[in-house]
């Protein structure tokens, strides 16, 4: 009998907010490609989006500012949930 397989936490989520999970069979199925992809995409607008913030900080208006915490907010949203998945998977490794 093989040992049950820890859910994948998604990089997205579903209807009302709810978090996706999957699992997976440890190939690396299609969605499992599409969920690495998706936190690549996530991390790399996260990054783009602090270079940007760096920038824009010192000299921006009220409303700019909001919207970059807006923004910010979403992005390390988005990253903390992608360290919580890798890190559920590492831990599942050791």
């Amino acid at each position: 009998m093989r040992e049950p397989r820890e859910p994948r936490l998604l990089p997205w989520t579903g209807d009302g907010g709810k978090a996706c999970h999957l699992i997976g069979d440890g190939h690396g199925g299609p969605v499992s490609r599409l969920a690495d992809t998706t936190e690549a995409v996530q991390l790399g607008m996260g990054r783009e989006l602090l270079a940007h913030a760096r920038e824009l900080l010192p000299g921006a208006p009220r409303g700019e500012l909001r919207h970059l915490a807006e923004c910010l907010t979403d992005a390390l949203a988005d990253a903390l949930r992608v360290a919580e998945n890798r890190g559920r998977r590492l831990g599942r490794l050791n």
